[in-house]
């Protein structure tokens, strides 16, 4: 008789392990706003890489949230399909507003640690970058043909020799002279905006209850909770919002119901939001609210009758 263990085996596919892994997601943190935006899984014979990306609730500490939704991921991932799990791969797309909790007013305080910076200053990796191995390459190649001239007894190359001629035959007033003299200056010009720029206009800095870190919140991710927060006002039909720097500006397409109200409505439910999301600079908001040209406006409530008199008759 065959081993029951030796009977048949048990596949389980990319898809049913993706769908877990969103699932664990929702898990990982009772009663708080977590979700998976995305998620991916590769399962290679016992064993499975899974990698997610999540919305996680704000605010909150940012690093032990993301661990804590890593190890649950993994581990209930395991246990649900029997594989070897690998640590998950969790990235976060979005921040939302937590509605289970209120915002501490001590954790908004400026940050202990130090101070809050007005901008999110960028690294300037690509331009950094480029310098650095166009005066790598330069420096090298001339130190290069100076160690052959002086060591392998070979004369000087001909584009260093050929460089030096064109430099002694040209004047200061001449065109191609006064154009690489043009790009210089630009190029120091563009170098030093980029050195007192902080450049990442994207993004919004916010408070942190933890010292020295810094938070910072994307402007598409602020939209984005504004959009959600004023579609949900009843009457409302279409949102289009912008945010900026310094100004966030909601624009609200109505299709029935009172126009005053709804701006009212959608105005205090922005500054709530804004309030959540606890930026550095609070941004001035502007709501806008028209009605479509298939507008119903709300029923004109009809006066009370008053007691003991007699309704007009209706008739010509």
């Amino acid at each position: 008789m065959t081993a029951p263990e030796r009977r048949g085996t048990t596949t389980v596919s990319d898809r049913a392990v993706r769908r877990i892994a969103g699932r664990a997601v929702t898990e990982a943190l009772p009663g708080r706003a977590a979700r998976a935006t995305g998620s991916s899984a590769a399962v290679r014979g016992g064993r499975a890489e899974i990698a997610v990306d999540v919305a996680l609730p704000y605010p909150a500490p940012l690093t032990p949230t993301v661990r804590r939704v890593q190890d649950h991921v993994t581990a209930r991932t395991g246990e649900l399909t029997g594989l070897d799990v690998r640590p998950a791969r969790v990235g976060v797309t979005a921040l939302t507003p937590d509605r289970m909790t209120e915002p501490d007013a001590t954790a908004l305080e400026a940050n202990p640690g130090g101070r809050v910076p007005r901008r999110w200053w960028a690294q300037r990796r690509l331009p950094l970058g480029v310098l650095t191995l166009l005066a790598t390459l330069t420096c090298g190649a001339l130190a290069t043909d100076l160690i052959l001239v002086h060591t392998g007894h070979r004369p000087a190359a001909l584009w260093r020799t050929g460089a030096l001629h064109w430099l002694y035959v040209h004047g200061p007033g001449e065109p191609p002279v006064t154009a690489a003299a043009l790009g210089c200056v630009l190029l120091g010009v563009w170098l030093i905006v980029l050195a007192v720029t902080p450049g990442r206009r994207g993004l919004l800095t916010a408070h942190s209850p933890a010292p020295a870190t810094h938070v910072a919140v994307d402007r598409g991710t602020v939209a984005a909770l504004l959009r959600d927060t004023a579609a949900g006002t009843e009457g409302v039909d279409t949102v289009a919002v912008r945010v900026r720097r310094r100004r966030a500006t909601v624009r609200a397409a109505l299709a029935f119901g009172d126009r005053a109200a709804a701006r009212d409505q959608i105005t205090d439910a922005a500054r709530r939001v804004l309030a959540e999301c606890g930026l550095r600079r609070p941004l001035r908001l502007r709501v806008a609210v028209r009605p479509l040209p298939v507008w119903t406006p709300p029923p004109a409530e009809a006066a009370p009758t008053p007691l003991g008199a007699v309704a007009p008759a209706g008739g010509s």
